[in-house]
C-alpha cells in the first residue's frame, strides 16, 4: 500500500554533556488515508520526531520519506503537499482571523481560499474577529486551518487538543475525522488516551524515544490479555495485605497493577473475577473502600508495558 510517511531507524541525539538521546531508534510507516497516533507523556520523543517528519529537525541518523520524497532533496515539493500545526502556534495578535488565512493561503501556489478553510473549522462568524480576542479553543481551530488553507495531502498535528476544555475538544475531533474522511492522511501527537482511541487507525507507543507497542488501539488493548479492568482499593486504616502473586492466581485475571494505595486488575470476565476477589479479601480480613470496573483502555496499555501511569507521568512534569 503506498505509504504517507516513511520512516526507519530514526535517530536524534543532542549534544551535551552527557549527550540527549531524544529519539533512539523509531521506525514508523504511515499508510495514505490513515491516522496515525504518536502516543506518551511529555518527554517521550513524540515532538522530536515529528518536527524531523515535518523538516523542522534534522536527524542524526536513519532515514525519512515523507509522501514518497526526501527532505534533503524534495523540500519544497514536500512543504506544498503537507500542513502542519504546532504543538504552540504562535499567530500575531493583531491579525483578523481572514487576514490570518490569507496569509497562509499565500504561501502555497495551489491552495483552497481563506473562506473555505475558515469554513473548515467552523469560524465565518470570527472573520474580522482579532486574533487576541479568540477563545483558546477558537484559537486552536484557527491554527488547524492554517493547516488546512494548503489543501494538504498529509496533515501533523502536535498535541492539537492540550489545554482545551471537553467541547473545543469534540470540535477539533470533528474537524480532524472529516479531513481523515476526504482520505487524507493525518499524523497526530497527543498524551490523551482516548483521543487516540476515538480518531487513530493505528498508534505507535512511545516512551524514552523508542517504540514499545504499535498496532489499532483494540489489538494494543487485547496484548494486555483482558478486555476489562478492575481497580479496588481497601479500608484506609488497612494495608493492601495481599502480594500481587496472589492476586494474579485469581480466577480470569491476567495482569496485576499494584499502587500504594490501590491495585488494578487486567480480567477477562468481571462477573468470574470479582467473586473471587471478594472472597479472596473477606479470607484475608481486609475491607473494601472502593471497586470499580471499566474497558480497558490504551491508559492500561501504557501502565502495562512501563508499570507507570501515564497521568502519573503528567503530573510530575515530564519535559
Amino acid at each position: 500500500m503506498e505509504l504517507a510517511i516513511e520512516c526507519h531507524d530514526l535517530v536524534k541525539t543532542y549534544p551535551g554533556r552527557p549527550p540527549v538521546e531524544a529519539v533512539r531508534g523509531i521506525d514508523v510507516e504511515v499508510q495514505v488515508g490513515e491516522c496515525f497516533g504518536v502516543l506518551g507523556p511529555n518527554g517521550a520523543g513524540k515532538t522530536t520526531t515529528i518536527e524531523v517528519l515535518e523538516g523542522l529537525l534534522t536527524p542524526t541518523s536513519g532515514s525519512v520519506q515523507v509522501l514518497g520524497r526526501d527532505w534533503k532533496t524534495k523540500a519544497d515539493e514536500i512543504r506544498e503537499r503537507i500542513g502542519i500545526s504546532l504543538q504552540e502556534t504562535r499567530l500575531s495578535d493583531k491579525l483578523t482571523v481572514l487576514e490570518t488565512l490569507r496569509l497562509f493561503r499565500s504561501f502555497y501556489q495551489t491552495a483552497m481560499t481563506a473562506e473555505e478553510a475558515m469554513a473548515q473549522v467552523s469560524l465565518e462568524a470570527k472573520a474580522d474577529t482579532w486574533v487576541k480576542r479568540l477563545s483558546g479553543g477558537q484559537r486552536q481551530r484557527l491554527a488547524v486551518a492554517t493547516a488546512l488553507v494548503g489543501d494538504p495531502e498529509l496533515i501533523f498535528l502536535d498535541e492539537p487538543t492540550t489545554g482545551l476544555d471537553p467541547q473545543s475538544r469534540r470540535q477539533l475531533w470533528d474537524i480532524i475525522c472529516d479531513y481523515r474522511e476526504r482520505g487524507r492522511s493525518v499524523l497526530l501527537t497527543t498524551h490523551y488516551m482516548d483521543e487516540a482511541e476515538r480518531l487513530c487507525d493505528r498508534v505507535a507507543i512511545v516512551d524514552q524515544g523508542k517504540i514499545i507497542a504499535l498496532g489499532t488501539p483494540d489489538e494494543l488493548i487485547r496484548k494486555i490479555g483482558g478486555e476489562h479492568v478492575v481497580e479496588f482499593s481497601v479500608n484506609e486504616h488497612q494495608t493492601m495485605g495481599i502480594a500481587a502473586e496472589e492476586l494474579q492466581k485469581l480466577p480470569s485475571v491476567s495482569g496485576v497493577q499494584m499502587n500504594s494505595d490501590h491495585a488494578l486488575l487486567t480480567v477477562k470476565s468481571p462477573h468470574v473475577a470479582i467473586p473471587a476477589l471478594l472472597n479472596r479479601l473477606q479470607q484475608d480480613r481486609l475491607e473494601f473502600n472502593r471497586l470499580t470496573t471499566r474497558h480497558a483502555s490504551l491508559e492500561d496499555v501504557f501502565v502495562s508495558l512501563t508499570g507507570r501511569s501515564l497521568a502519573d507521568e503528567e503530573q510530575a512534569g515530564v519535559g
